[in-house]
């Protein structure tokens, strides 16, 4: 079996089915000028109900190490790309 990797910025039209949670993998790129950014599906992933809760709980320990160390600021999640992209910190210029 082939292993591939994957780049994405979001998770989109998350549902639950059959007891399998279903999402698509979505891209964002620029608009043209002062348009909104274009989001693209470029896969989805289908996972049971168990490995979700283990994915959400090893996605919550990478959280808190962020926060940990000053990188991410604990708020209310973000609605929109662009609000999640504004939660975290950017990096100091050296």
């Amino acid at each position: 079996m082939s292993h591939s990797s994957v780049f994405i910025d979001a998770f989109d039209n998350v549902t639950l089915a059959d007891g399998v949670i279903r999402f698509d993998l979505i891209t964002v790129a620029p608009g043209a000028a002062n348009a909104q950014p274009v989001a693209t599906k470029v896969g989805s992933i289908g996972i049971p109900i168990q490995g979700f809760l283990r994915t959400t709980e090893q996605f919550n320990q990478v959280i808190n190490k962020m926060v940990e160390q000053g990188i991410l600021n604990r708020t209310d999640p973000p609605s929109t790309i662009e609000g999640a992209a504004a939660t975290v910190k950017k990096p100091k210029a050296s």
